[in-house]
């Protein structure tokens, strides 16, 4: 797979993930066909700017909690999205991934 298609697929997947429930890079890159590529999706939502209305706070890392990235404000952001959303994190700014991760489509190939 291209790296556009992956992109597009990605862009996909996320718009999927419902109000209040989180899905990890690597969950999402697995979804979009490309296991073991969370760095790239990472990459994607970085770079997400220019696709409007795109949930990319609702995509976080494997440990649950938002990724720090190269930009200062983004993880506020981010936190700040998803609490108003009704993402609770833990005091160490940790999300509990059992009761917030997203399951996923029903059936994986629907979204396409």
């Amino acid at each position: 797979m291209d790296s556009s298609t992956f992109r597009l697929r990605v862009i996909k997947v996320v718009h999927l993930i419902p109000r209040g429930q989180v899905a990890t890079y690597g969950q999402v890159a697995t979804l979009a066909g490309q296991a073991g590529a969370a760095r790239a999706c990472g990459t994607i939502m970085r770079n997400s700017g220019e696709e409007p209305g795109l949930p990319w706070h609702r995509v976080i890392n494997a440990q649950g909690r938002v990724s720090p990235g190269n930009d200062v404000h983004r993880p506020q952001l981010q936190r700040h999205l998803l609490e108003a959303e009704g993402v609770a994190f833990s005091r160490a700014g940790v999300i509990a991934l059992g009761r917030f991760r997203w399951a996923g489509p029903v059936d994986p190939l629907a979204w396409e």
